[in-house]
């Protein structure tokens, strides 16, 4: 079966469509957010590429039933806002895929952030800027721009009707490299503060990752990735800075983690060694793995991985950061 043939199947999914069919557009999918958050005044710091411009690219084949964006030239990283109906008070910053190379948005991003909001969370979906796209210090910059998403987010947290203290973060693939960074290394000095808004603090009160990259040392790194956020040649201790298992404290935020067995392209063994630092550091955790699903599942509808929607919101619900409808 198709995507087209499984929309709409599971309870999370079947709220995913319901938000679709309600959007007065010409089209079967709802329209992208207006509201938008800029992180950065005037020019992003580090900008090498004074010709940097935004290119999306669409790889659905059918676009009018579903969209599958990627986004990539990166010079203005923002924050789409996804506002529910009822808010419940918590937030999640959500952070697509794409192997540092590109942004997978809409399957991870948007899409997600549509079932968030139908049990009340707030969504955010970060656009962070791309390493390899001409940034000084650009393995940091992806986190520089989660970090500041956190913090301008808790210094507006009343006017999107968020408690900073139930604020946490979701990323898959590349994404999830991006989220278990800034679990471990929320206090890290990777930009000079600008305004008020930096004196937030960046640290999120839980974390999700789905099929993530976290480790860049062999024999399990996913290399792709590691090209693009380190380069050709780094050292085993620069390998080492950036792999998210070796950085793991007891300041670390509780974790959600699930991935595929089957991922033919960033090995389970990410994850494993993750909830292995987790542990060590006696950081609550829960993992979900299933059998088959592959790689860059999204919301997974009609597979087995398609669960784990329902499994993160009911975990963070146990938790008490989610307290909108329960499933």
């Amino acid at each position: 079966m198709d995507r087209r043939s499984l929309i709409g199947l599971g309870t999370l999914a079947l709220a995913a469509m319901q938000t679709r069919a309600s959007a007065q557009t010409p089209t079967r999918v709802p329209p992208d957010p207006d509201e938008r958050i800029e992180l950065w005044p005037g020019v992003a710091p580090g900008l090498l590429n004074p010709k940097l411009a935004p290119r999306i690219v669409e790889t659905s084949p059918e676009p009018d039933i579903y969209r599958n964006r990627q986004l990539t030239g990166i010079a203005q990283p923002a924050l789409a806002v996804f506002r529910p109906a009822a808010p419940d008070g918590s937030a999640v910053v959500i952070l697509p895929g794409g192997g540092y190379r590109a942004l997978d948005f809409d399957v991870e991003g948007y899409d997600v952030a549509r079932v968030l909001n139908a049990v009340g969370v707030v969504a955010f979906v970060l656009t962070y800027r791309l390493p390899h796209e001409g940034w000084q210090d650009a393995a940091d910059v992806p986190l520089q721009d989660a970090q500041r998403a956190m913090r301008l987010i808790r210094a507006g947290a009343a006017k999107y009707a968020v408690d900073p203290a139930r604020l946490g973060v979701l990323g898959f693939s590349a994404g999830g490299h991006v989220a278990a960074s800034l679990a471990t290394r929320s206090s890290a000095k990777v930009y000079p503060p600008l305004d008020d808004a930096d004196m937030q603090s960046a640290a999120p009160a839980f974390a999700a990752v789905l099929y993530p990259v976290i480790t860049m040392l062999p024999p399990f790194a996913h290399e792709a990735s590691r090209e693009q956020l380190l380069g050709d040649h780094p050292s085993t201790d620069m390998r080492a800075a950036y792999s998210c298992e070796r950085l793991v404290t007891r300041e670390t935020p509780p974790c959600f983690l699930a991935a595929a067995v089957d991922d033919p392209d960033v090995p389970v063994d990410n994850s494993l060694a993750m909830l292995a630092g987790l542990r060590a550091a006696h950081v609550p955790a829960e993992l979900h793995l299933f059998e088959k699903g592959g790689h860059g599942f999204g919301l997974g509808v009609g597979q087995p991985a398609g669960a784990w929607p329902d499994l993160f919101i009911r975990w963070a619900q146990a938790r008490g950061v989610f307290r909108g409808t329960v499933l």
